[in-house]
């Protein structure tokens, strides 16, 4: 195997001076210690020690938990519900996550009252479940302070009773004026009926859903080729091939929980099981899914439609017309793996241009996709929203043809591309409801506001996927003076019904009996008995014009912007969430912003900045503080940072949308300035006619001389100094070729110290020690993690890990247990070569580690079953623990930030001196701190955290199994990681029972298994499976020409 070079800054691609010093360097600056005096911090020699606040809560927390009991009338839990509530014992409710178009079954875990924790609902066939970031960071949402409490009439309080009275008497003076509800994509059954319903009262009037990500290419492409106006279901699983040109159908893209886990069955390998799918992917800018591919290809984003074009004409075996080079041959390469495996490959495409999506369909017909890994039978409901529906009711708006207007669950104020337009529009509609939940861009121009609940306060149901139902449940009741949006459309159509009777009404109708209706609330799904898999005639009659469509949209010449979604906040919809917010995204390891992604010939080009040269890529990356651009398109303009990225089309620049937000939706969103964080995007969204585009191919750039802005990276916080061996990676061809080649390797690394057979005795001067009962473990498959984040969020929710803010970031202060490592390989200069792992690192509990040695306290220690644990009330904060910990997974705890300390407001100083930013203060409201999970201490300032396995969860597990007089099991310990993933990447149990999943994960994977920097003989109990790709493995070339196999910095 070519020996590579792996890098995460550029700084370590050089190894500049820069680095060196940082790698030698473990603490950027010292332990604020500060004087009585000191305005800094006033409370700076108060203990930290008190043990009445660990439990995380504070009286009036307390006060509003306990008026919290008990679910909303009668809510049928997951598990057996006890016959009476148990203090300290969590109950289990199975619902459904509803968060603007992503729609997942999960199973809330409700501690005392207090939903805590979510997690995906296992009986679902097709996320089986997996999460999303934004799935475990919804119960954040639910304590959001930001939420409204109350209805609103003219900017006023006002009790349901007066305005529903006030409201019925406007829309009963409208003289027949229309009526229209406007919503983002409903999913929900018996939500259409009430829609149905209410419409009937107003005639004339009418439902529009507008999505702020839209699908209508896809849907009038299938309208045009299949006669349907619906999205399939794409089966990943089904796939030996899967060409993507531009979609993130891993991050982003229509239903990515459901793809990861389908995308993943055939990335593993064993050597009993060689076959693995192949991933091409076309695109203009580095995705999720761009990142995770076998080989990757870039082009302008106006040439979306061309490569479709060509990559048709290469399959009908007339060679890949209209392209040239590098991309001419990646295409054609592409088409004969996608004939050759004819029935068993699959094309998606991210365009919403419905001509580049017939040419699409078409392919997919070719190469025999309808009906093999193209399902019709189940077609996904997510996006059903159609551009011109919103465009004409804009025009209505606007010429004063719209009576009354009710929003719910959209924001077109923020999200439309034409946004002022609609600004103006709705100030000439009589009657404005606005029934979202905070005082968005949209509901501050409304004349009522009726604030709906959160999901977890409510009844419901969605249909995701054609006859898979969801259901919905409250866990607790409502926190605040909200009513469901079907109880206000129930109102003012005038039936009495209240929602919660109206859906046990339709669903035990619909089931046939209320046991039937019982039985799909504890389970929290309905599926068919039988998954079919059907294909619709294909009409190829549009082809020919769409391939002439699509050649007239392509350009030569300038910058193309790619406007995108972040797979942390998507669309922006949770764009107050402060764990989303501080969720590292998976390309560039940034948080708290959005940016402009640029090509490292851009950054020359325009500033200077030569990344292959030492000193340049130092001036760059040492400090946060980026150079700034204006970005220009159609008369729209933005001034942004910009952000260097390998694998960057050289003429393309990306900027991601959900940010620049209005500051009432959040303290989150507040940024020191006085301004909001990030410039918002959609404005840059342009309508074609029949489709908004999601690029722009007349970006305009001018650098804003003198000018920069700080940018919280956490790519360069940590360093491995130097050490190699951090990433194992082969191709497949090597792989099958010689399955024992990564053992092989370990082998000979380890000869000196005995080989791996004899290296635990023979590799340290240590004794070595029996380890009989339990002792855990994790196993970590490098083939199946796509970076997605969702085990960071799930981590964050499980064990209290405080939010820090953008400044601290910045400072290096951030707090997750968990980060997941991104390498690449390949030359920063040829956006084609570039090749990236994801690693998530863990503490990785050692049998021989290093931090236990040093710690002059005994705060850390290793305990009988492997794991290394932190006594809090012990740790001085010292950090010789970090110093000596080789994989930097180790946390300390630079300020009070989860008010663990004995004095109230430790933060509101550091706050107001410019030292911690508002959203601090936001965590640590009584409301928002009813998040927090009693079983984990709240860590106070001065004490070093880190992962624990998740150890309450070890204990629990434990307990159960003692008292059900049984053998330990895996179902009994799942972590939060491990039970948040979508794509099945980790596994954890038991090593020391061979039936485990663990022992047989490895057992079936024994020559791909390594460890990180396994020869300095700490004896992590965390292992990962090398990555295997299906392409050649490209070797890095440094600057200075030499190859070097390093897997260097695990900047953090």
């Amino acid at each position: 195997m070519a020996k590579k070079k792996y890098w995460q800054s550029f700084g370590e691609f050089n190894t500049s001076e820069a680095y060196k010093q940082a790698t030698e360097n473990e603490f950027p600056e010292e332990l604020p210690f500060e004087s009585a005096d000191d305005k800094g911090l006033a409370n700076a020699t108060a203990s930290r020690r008190d043990f009445l606040k660990y439990l995380g809560f504070s009286t009036a927390a307390a006060v509003a938990a306990a008026s919290c009991e008990t679910p909303v009338r009668k809510a049928i839990p997951y598990v057996n519900k006890p016959a009476d509530i148990l203090p300290g014992v969590a109950d289990y409710y199975a619902t459904t996550f509803i968060s603007g178009n992503e729609v997942i079954p999960v199973v809330a875990k409700v501690r005392d009252g207090r939903p805590i924790k979510i997690a995906g609902n296992t009986l679902c066939s097709y996320t089986k479940g997996g999460t999303s970031a934004r799935a475990q960071a919804s119960v954040l949402d639910l304590y959001d302070t930001a939420r409204l409490r109350h209805p609103l009439a003219n900017g006023n309080a006002v009790a349901y009773e007066a305005v529903d009275k006030i409201i019925s008497d406007d829309l009963a003076a409208l003289g027949g004026a229309p009526v229209v509800i406007l919503t983002s994509t409903i999913t929900s059954p018996s939500t259409k009926q009430i829609i149905n319903e209410f419409l009937a009262k107003y005639p004339g009037s009418r439902h529009v859903q507008y999505d702020a990500a839209s699908y209508t290419g896809m849907l009038l492409a299938n309208e045009a080729t299949y006669g349907q106006r619906a999205l399939p279901t794409y089966l990943f699983e089904n796939a030996k091939v899967v060409v993507s040109l531009g979609a993130d159908f891993l991050g982003t893209w229509l239903s990515p929980v459901e793809f990861q886990r389908g995308y993943t069955v055939n990335r593993k390998v064993t050597p009993e099981n060689t076959e693995m799918s192949k991933h091409y992917q076309f695109e203009s800018m580095m995705s999720m899914t761009g990142a995770n591919a076998d080989e990757r290809y870039t082009h302008r984003p106006s040439e979306t439609g061309v490569v479709a074009a060509a990559l048709l004409s290469a399959i009908n075996g007339q060679g890949a017309e209209g392209v040239t080079g590098k991309l001419k041959a990646g295409i054609e390469k592409a088409a004969k793996d996608l004939v050759a495996n004819r029935g068993k490959a699959l094309v998606v495409c991210g365009s919403n241009n419905p001509q580049v999506q017939i040419i699409v369909n078409a392919i997919n017909e070719a190469i025999g996709a309808n009906g093999t890994t193209i399902n019709w039978a189940a077609p996904i409901k997510t996006h059903q929203g159609i551009d011109s529906d919103m465009v004409t009711l804009v025009n209505d708006m606007e010429a004063g043809r719209v009576g009354a207007l009710i929003i719910y669950n959209t924001n077109p104020a923020y999200e439309y591309a034409e946004s002022k337009k609609f600004i103006d529009a709705i100030k000439k509609v009589r009657v404005t409801i606005s029934c979202n939940d905070r005082k968005d861009e949209t509901t501050v121009l409304c004349k009522y506001v009726l604030p709906a609940s959160h999901y977890l306060e409510s009844w419901g149901d969605a249909e995701p996927k054609a006859g898979y139902i969801s259901m919905m449940q409250p866990t607790i009741n409502r926190l605040f003076d909200t009513r469901q949006f079907q109880d206000t459309l129930l109102k003012l159509s005038g039936n009495a019904t209240t929602y919660d009777a109206y859906f046990k009404n339709y669903w035990t109708t619909r089931l046939g009996s209320s046991d039937a209706y019982n039985k799909a609330l504890q389970d929290g799904i309905i599926e068919p008995a039988t998954a079919a898999v059907t294909s619709v005639a294909f009409n190829g009659s549009a082809v020919e014009q769409a391939k002439s469509a699509v050649a007239g949209l392509r350009k030569n010449s300038g910058y193309e912007l790619v406007i995108y979604q972040k797979s942390s906040l998507g669309e922006g919809k949770q764009g107050n969430n402060p764990w989303l917010l501080e969720l590292p995204d998976p390309i560039t390891r940034a948080t708290w912003d959005n940016y402009v992604m640029v090509s490292p010939q851009f950054a020359k080009q325009h500033f200077g900045i030569d990344i292959s040269n030492q000193k340049d890529a130092d001036r760059y990356e040492v400090e946060p503080a980026k150079p700034v651009i204006d970005v220009t398109v159609g008369g729209k303009k933005v001034d942004l940072p910009i952000l260097i990225v390998a694998g960057m089309h050289p003429e393309t620049i990306a900027i991601a949308v959900g940010f620049g937000r209005s500051k009432d939706i959040g303290k989150a969103v507040w940024a020191m300035d006085g301004t909001t964080l990030g410039r918002n995007a959609y404005p840059f969204l342009s309508y074609n006619g029949t489709t908004f585009d999601w690029y722009a191919p007349n970006a305009e750039v001018t650098v804003v001389k003198g000018k920069t802005y700080r940018i919280a990276q956490s790519q360069v916080h940590t360093r491995l100094e130097g050490r190699k061996e951090v990433v194992r990676e082969t191709s497949l061809d090597e792989y099958k070729k010689n399955p024992k080649l990564i053992w092989e390797q370990r082998n000979e690394e380890l000869k000196h110290f005995g080989g791996l057979k004899d290296f635990e005795k023979d590799g340290t001067i240590y004794p070595i020690h029996e380890k009989p009962g339990v002792k855990w473990g994790m196993s970590i498959d490098l083939n199946a993690c796509f970076g997605c984040g969702a085990c960071v969020v799930s981590c964050n929710a499980e064990n209290n890990i405080p939010v820090v803010g953008k400044f601290e970031v910045s400072r290096y202060h951030d707090m997750h247990w968990l980060r997941i490592d991104r390498y690449f390989s390949g030359d920063p200069f040829d956006p084609d070569s570039i090749q990236t792992v994801f690693q998530p690192m863990p503490c990785q509990h050692c049998d021989n580690a290093p931090c236990e040695n040093v710690c002059p306290v005994a705060a850390t220690t290793h305990s009988a079953e492997g794991i290394n644990q932190m006594i809090y009330n012990r740790c001085i904060g010292t950090r010789y623990c970090a110093n000596n910990c080789p994989y930097k997974v180790r946390r300390f705890n630079w300020a009070d930030y989860l008010g663990a300390d004995s004095f109230p407001n430790n933060q509101r100083p550091l706050v107001e001196e410019g030292k911690l930013d508002e959203v601090v203060l936001m965590m640590n409201d009584d409301l928002t701190r009813m998040v927090l999970n009693p079983d984990v201490t709240v860590r106070g300032r001065g004490v070093m955290e880190k992962c624990t396995f998740c150890v309450q969860r070890l204990q629990e597990g434990k307990l159960k199994a003692k008292q059900e007089n049984r053998v330990l099991e895996d179902r009994d310990v799942v972590t939060a990681c491990q039970e948040a993933c979508p794509a099945d990447a980790i596994v954890f149990g038991n090593v020391n029972n061979p039936e485990s999943g663990i022992s047989k994960h490895r057992e079936e994977n024994k020559y791909r298994v390594f460890y990180t920097l396994e020869q300095l003989h700490t004896l992590p109990n965390v292992n990962y499976l090398a990555k295997v790709r299906n392409a050649v493995v490209e070797t890095a070339v440094e600057a200075s020409g030499k190859e070097e196999h390093s897997a260097g910095a695990a900047a953090h």
